[in-house]
């Protein structure tokens, strides 16, 4: 840590082994101070196969600059209680942190690829429901190939 420019600096070492290790070192450092739990962010070291996607609501549908409807997308989302997220997270086995417009996914690659396809249905206006039913049909699947 560099007090003076209020930095994170990573270096190598000559006994650094790891070609991807400052790429590892600053996924782990970027999904802490994200919010993700520390455990989760040791997966990004520890796996290989564990990325940290993110992505703008309004880049799946534009909202009005005064407009609050981009709040009830990110209800949407979110569901009473943290339900809807919740059952995302558990049927794609991915952790979701949504910190205004930014939706932050942490998983494998066909693990966000379906929390990501499945939040933008929602922000989109599908209904809860049928995003669940979709959800459930596709990780059987994946779960039937593995």
């Amino acid at each position: 840590m560099n007090s003076n420019k209020n930095v994170i600096e990573l270096r190598t070492s000559k006994y650094t082994t790891i070609t991807n290790a400052l790429q590892k070192g600053s996924d782990f450092i970027r999904a802490c101070i994200i919010g993700f739990e520390v455990k989760d962010s040791i997966a990004l070291i520890r796996l290989d196969n564990i990325y940290l996607e993110t992505f703008d609501i309004r880049d799946v549908k534009m909202f009005k600059k005064k407009s609050d409807h981009w709040m009830r997308a990110v209800g949407r989302i979110a569901g009473q209680y943290g339900k809807i997220k919740y059952s995302i997270e558990n049927s794609t086995n991915t952790r979701i942190i949504i910190f205004g417009f930014k939706v932050y996914i942490l998983g494998s690659f066909d693990s966000i690829r379906l929390a990501r396809s499945a939040i933008s249905r929602l922000i989109m206006g599908s209904a809860p429901g049928n995003v669940y039913a979709k959800l459930r049909t596709v990780s059987d699947k994946l779960k039937h190939n593995f």
